[in-house]
């Protein structure tokens, strides 16, 4: 017994010195492997023996490396942080981090964009007002980073704008599917930033995405023109939102940095366009943008807002789309305009209609062709033309075709985002949906541009259509569409997808810090992609309906330019408060704001001070 025990001992021993000899490999791998890192620099302790900064910093690379012939630099940065970004090891960085002249070496972040009625809905419309004073932003440079720009857009044209302000001095950048002759007196700046992508990537695949400002996704064009697009009349999308689609400053001047592809918007290069974007002379930035929130020194977005607004640049940005979850708020740095989403007055619905007359409403951007006006079709529950425990929420190949072809199908939300759904039930040979359960992840109020008819209900609303289904012997539906609803009331309302505090950093600082309209927002779009964004959707539109924080901030840095261009000598502090001092939180009868994720009252956790309404109109 004595021996086997030792034998016993003698395993693990050697098991334990073989775990730990693993460990240190792996240790020696991870410190080995190279990612981007972000160096901050303070400037007035560089030697005087060096000519320029470049210098410096190519010795400082060579100090802490064996191999200083192979150290290339990303980028420097020279305007809102001094300093510049580089591939290292984990010892390199630890290395560089000791030296007394280093303020941080902080490691890549990715972030990630966060996806006409507007002007009126918020006031802008009424005379005498900011609009009137500031002459719609005449000569306001907003600078945009995102996803690019489509400049062929009508939203970009420069009919009746004067010479470029003098003080820009950015530049039109030409490459991949994009000339310096698409910039003009609207679109006055195009930038492309991929060094930080590609460090981490490789090349830019070019024949999935252009290599140069051209938005081949559509999110950038869409915030460009909602933050100052000129109008464009007769703009609408598959006949749905119908009118004169304009930005809050419709003479403001844009510039567009392109800092996101397929793969993120990495910081590096979020940074590079953000120092850039101030030499060049931008008065506002706006990032719909976001990523984790971090502590304020380790978050690039911050550290550059920072700068920027020490230069007297306001810096607008998106609060993120990851609620109705507390602590869930982003971009939260006291120096930053954050802002959440609202609904609008306006609303797409559509209609299920069973064979018992029930008739359940939801919201739908269809624009194909149309079914029955009578509920004659026949309606099907997803769960009974499956074989699979997946059916019932309509995932890619889990329905029966003999089952599905030429019926409406119930499915259960869950496991595949509604757009794949109606996909799936399409493939089946399907000719309409009935998704059930939205409510649960705020879709209730989100209009999308579906494949075929489509009705998003709640879970109440589902199980009384389950229960039509399995009484009687041949149920029976149609699915109808109404034209664009003006006057909805309540309006606005919380979007359930806004992200909302406590401030996860600084509790004790409210965030958001106002909300404004980002559900189903009419704006331009890239003549590359679809409506849906999705690599099935081949349709093309000029406008488009999509929702987001991110449609929500530029409407802020577009009044933000408004105010701007009526009070030019106020600073970044001066235009946040008049945002913030003058928005509501209730409506006209008294009553407080509703939260579409919970039916109930707001709070300022969740819309921070609320809508700016009243500095417009004064």
């Amino acid at each position: 017994m004595l021996r086997k025990m030792r034998a016993l001992q003698h395993l693990v021993c050697v098991f334990f010195i073989s775990l730990m000899a693993i460990c240190h490999v792996m240790s020696v791998v991870a410190s080995d492997k190279k990612q981007t890192y972000i160096v901050h620099v303070q400037q007035d302790l560089m030697p005087t023996s060096f000519s320029s900064p470049d210098a410096w910093y190519q010795t400082m690379l060579g100090s802490v490396s064996d191999k200083p012939e192979n150290k290339t630099i990303i980028y420097t940065y020279s305007t809102i942080l001094q300093g510049f970004s580089t591939s290292l090891t984990a010892t390199e960085a630890e290395s560089l981090r000791e030296k007394s002249s280093v303020l941080a070496v902080l490691p890549e972040m990715v972030y990630k964009p966060d996806t006409t009625r507007t002007p009126s809905f918020l006031g802008l419309n009424g005379r005498g007002g900011l609009l009137a004073r500031s002459k719609e932003g005449k000569n306001i440079i907003i600078g945009l980073l995102d996803t690019g720009i489509w400049p062929e857009s009508k939203s970009f044209n420069d009919r009746g704008l004067g010479p470029i302000p003098a003080k820009w001095k950015g530049s039109c950048e030409a490459g991949t599917n994009f000339k310096v002759s698409n910039c003009n007196k609207k679109l006055i700046g195009a930038q492309y930033f991929s060094a930080g992508y590609e460090a981490a990537n490789g090349p830019i695949n070019e024949q999935s995405e252009s290599r140069s400002p051209r938005d081949d996704q559509g999110h950038g064009t869409h915030t460009a023109s909602t933050a100052g697009g000129a109008a464009v009349r007769y703009a609408s999308m598959f006949d749905y939102a119908p009118g004169t689609a304009q930005g809050m400053a419709t003479r403001s001047r844009i510039a567009a940095y392109k800092v996101c592809w397929l793969g993120g918007c990495f910081s590096s290069d979020i940074l590079a366009a953000m120092d850039t974007a101030v030499s060049d002379g931008v008065d506002i930035l706006s990032l719909s943008l976001s990523g984790n929130a971090k502590s304020f020194y380790l978050d690039s977005i911050a550290i550059g807002g920072f700068g920027a607004v020490q230069l007297g640049i306001l810096v607008s940005c998106s609060a993120g789309n990851t609620g109705p979850s507390p602590y869930s708020v982003r971009n939260v740095a006291p120096w930053i305009t954050t802002v959440g989403a609202s609904s609008i007055d306006r609303d797409f619905p559509s209609y299920a209609i069973l064979g018992n007359h029930k008739n359940y409403v939801g919201q739908s951007l269809y624009g194909g062709k149309s079914l029955p006006s009578r509920p004659t079709l026949p309606l099907v529950y997803a769960g009974n033309a499956s074989n699979h425990w997946t059916g019932k929420y309509c995932l890619s190949g889990s329905l029966s075709s003999a089952e599905v072809a030429g019926k409406i199908v119930l499915c259960e939300n869950g496991l595949a985002p509604v757009l794949q759904q109606g996909l799936a039930v399409m493939a089946a040979g399907g000719v309409g949906i009935i998704v059930a359960g939205v409510e649960e992840h705020g879709y209730q109020l989100l209009a999308q541009a579906h494949f075929l008819p489509t009705v998003t209900v709640s879970s109440k609303n589902g199980e009384e259509i389950l229960r039509y289904i399995l009484s009687n012997p041949r149920p029976t539906a149609t699915i109808l569409f109404g034209s664009t609803r003006l006057g909805v009331k309540p309006s606005p309302v919380i979007a359930s997808f806004s992200s909302r505090g406590p401030n996860p950093i600084t509790p004790e600082i409210l965030k958001p810090d106002v909300i404004a309209p980002g559900l189903n927002i009419l704006a331009a779009w890239s003549g590359k992609s679809g409506p849906t964004g999705t690599a099935e959707d081949k349709r093309r539109v000029y406008f488009n309906v999509i929702s987001g924080t991110s449609m929500s901030c530029p409407h802020v840095s577009g009044l933000a330019a408004l105010l701007k261009g009526a009070y030019p000598n106020w600073s970044p502090a001066a235009i946040k408060s008049a945002l913030m001092t003058t928005s509501y939180s209730a409506y006209p009868n008294g009553q407080p704001l509703l939260d579409s994720a919970t039916g109930k009252s707001s709070s300022p956790l969740v819309h921070g001070i609320q809508s700016p309404s009243h500095c417009l109109t004064r």
